[in-house]
C-alpha cells in the first residue's frame, strides 16, 4: 500500500528562513501534527552553511562580504557547503515512520537509494557509497563535498551529493544539496585558508574530488526537470504518493519564531 507524504516546493530564500522551515517541520512531524515531508527550495542570496559542530573561525567573512553571500549553521552535522547554482532536498518524519524507522544508518541508506532513483532519472548511473565513516568526516577538512561518507552519492569516484541527518523532537530530518552547475570552487573564497597558495591548492583538490550535474551530462539542467526527478525518485523507490500541500499560515509562524530566536542569532551562528 502506498502511504500519502506531502510535498512542499518552495521559492529560493535565506539560509536562516530555509533552516527555520526545516526545523519547524521537523518538530511538526516529531509531534505528528503534518505528514512526513519531501521539501524542495533554494537559496537566496548564495549562502554558505556550517555543519552543526563546525567551528565558525572557518568562515573567512570578509569573503563572504566582497561576494554577498549569507551565512548560517545547520541543525545537521558535516561540513561547510556553499549553497548556490542548487537544489536542496529535506525530509522530516516521525521516528516511527513506517518507511523510515530504523536507526539513523538504515533511515539514511533508504533516502539514499530514493536519491540514486533521482540522478538516474535525471541521466546519470551512480552509486551510494558505503566505504567512508560518517562520525570520520566530521573532522578532516571544513568544505563538506571534499569528503564522502556512508551512502553519499558519488560518480566516478567524485562526491556529487551531499547530506546529513538528525534527530530530535521525536522525528528526524534529514537534508542535502544537490549542485547543479557552477564553479564548485567558489566555495574556498568564503573559507579560511593560511595564504592564498593554500586557497588555490583546496579548490584544485576540490575539483579533483567533487562534481556537478552540468560537468556529468555536459549540459546545464533545467531546476524543473530535476525537481521532477526527485517527486517520481522518491515516489517510485519509497512507495509515497505525494500531496503538494504549501506551509500554513501556522507553520510559517513557527518557523519565523525559530529563525528569529535561533537561525538569525549571533549566539547560534557562532556558537563555536
Amino acid at each position: 500500500m502506498r502511504r500519502n507524504w506531502r510535498l512542499i516546493i518552495d521559492p529560493d530564500s535565506t539560509g536562516s528562513w530555509n533552516m527555520a522551515v526545516d526545523e519547524a517541520l521537523l518538530q511538526l512531524a516529531g509531534g505528528k501534527q503534518t505528514m512526513p515531508t519531501l521539501r524542495l527550495f533554494g537559496w537566496d542570496p548564495g549562502t554558505l552553511s556550517l555543519g552543526y559542530a563546525q567551528p565558525h573561525t572557518d568562515v573567512d567573512v570578509d569573503g563572504l562580504t566582497r561576494h554577498n553571500w549569507g551565512l548560517v549553521r545547520r541543525p545537521t552535522g558535516g561540513r561547510a557547503i556553499l549553497h548556490i547554482d542548487e537544489v536542496t532536498y529535506s525530509v522530516t518524519a516521525p521516528l516511527d515512520d513506517p518507511i523510515l524507522a530504523g536507526s539513523l544508518l538504515e533511515s539514511y541508506r533508504k533516502i539514499s537509494a530514493a536519491l540514486v532513483q533521482v540522478l538516474r532519472i535525471i541521466g546519470i548511473a551512480v552509486e551510494a557509497d558505503r566505504q567512508y565513516d560518517i562520525a570520520d568526516s566530521q573532522h578532516l577538512n571544513p568544505v563538506c563535498f571534499e569528503t564522502p561518507s556512508n551512502y553519499e552519492i558519488t560518480f566516478r569516484g567524485k562526491k556529487l551529493m551531499g547530506s546529513a541527518q538528525a534527530r530530535k523532537y521525536n522525528g528526524l530530518l534529514q537534508h542535502g544539496s544537490l549542485p547543479l552547475f557552477g564553479d564548485l570552487t567558489r566555495i574556498t573564497h568564503a573559507l579560511r585558508y593560511q595564504d592564498e597558495k593554500a586557497r588555490l591548492a583546496a579548490g584544485e583538490k576540490l575539483l579533483a574530488r567533487a562534481t556537478t550535474v552540468e560537468r556529468i551530462l555536459d549540459r546545464t539542467p533545467e531546476k524543473s526537470d530535476v525537481i521532477n526527478a526527485f517527486i517520481e525518485g522518491f515516489s517510485s523507490i519509497l512507495g509515497v504518493s505525494f500531496e503538494n500541500m504549501p506551509l500554513t499560515p501556522q507553520e510559517i509562524a513557527l518557523a519565523q519564531s525559530i529563525e528569529q530566536n535561533k537561525y538569525q542569532t549571533q549566539e547560534w551562528t557562532n556558537r563555536l
